[in-house]
């Protein structure tokens, strides 16, 4: 378990198809490596892998076939140059972002970053021909002022299209210049993980309901009805 507050910055290289050698970037690495121990869960870039092998500066974990074919481990040609790492949420730490399990949806990308006065505004969006897997596994979970992790960066929605198609964040500019947010590219390609409190609701809510043929319209009555307000 995660909070979706980046510690470091650091680099990745690949030794065959699904091993990798992560490397820590800036000067605070020991933010990371002290007390890091084999079977420690890390987020590199939202993902959670397992410490196999530990460097000066790093670690080396395995990815399965279903992280590579989900993420953009599987394919970094159009992913940030550099990547962000979080080690995992300890007992009695401090919970500022919000519960990121490190366990990824799918894959959107960046649209546009647009300065402001005071923050930055970021959309992301669907990449092509991912239409159903988007909708499936992100835009129904898409939530104004909800939470979403991006690239495991903790971020709130600021606004989303109707359809579910896109969302907007607002970002400070410490979020954006201390994580790998200021170096993706429009088309650039980023891992999302939706609110896990969404997916739950979503859950017992299509458990709840009626037999197709019998379905109730969802409103605050039906909810009250059925526990959830």
């Amino acid at each position: 378990m995660f909070t979706g507050l980046v510690q470091s910055l650091g680099s990745i290289k690949s030794y065959g198809h699904d091993t990798f050698e992560i490397s820590l970037n800036s000067d605070n690495y020991s933010i990371i490596t002290t007390d890091l121990a084999i079977g420690d869960s890390v987020a590199v870039d939202g993902v959670c892998l397992t410490v196999e092998t530990i460097k000066e500066r790093g670690f080396i974990a395995t990815a399965s076939p279903e992280t590579l074919a989900r993420t953009t481990l599987g394919d970094r040609t159009q992913a940030a140059k550099f990547l962000n790492l979080e080690t995992s949420l300890r007992m009695g730490s401090k919970i500022g972002g919000h519960f990121v399990t490190g366990h990824i949806d799918g894959i959107g990308c960046l649209i546009e970053a647009v300065s402001t006065a005071t923050s930055w505004s970021i959309r992301f969006g669907m990449p092509p021909k991912m239409e159903e897997q988007w909708q499936t596994r992100i835009g129904r979970y898409l939530v104004s002022k909800g939470s979403i992790a991006v690239n495991g960066i903790s971020l709130t929605i600021a606004d989303c299209a109707p359809d579910g198609s896109w969302f907007e964040a607002a970002v400070i500019p410490h979020t954006y210049d201390s994580t790998n947010l200021s170096y993706l590219q429009p088309g650039n390609l980023v891992n999302l993980e939706s609110d896990i409190l969404g997916k739950y609701v979503d859950q017992l809510i299509a458990h709840r309901l009626p037999s197709h043929n019998q379905q109730e319209e969802i409103s605050l009555s039906f909810l009250t009805d059925n526990g959830y307000v």
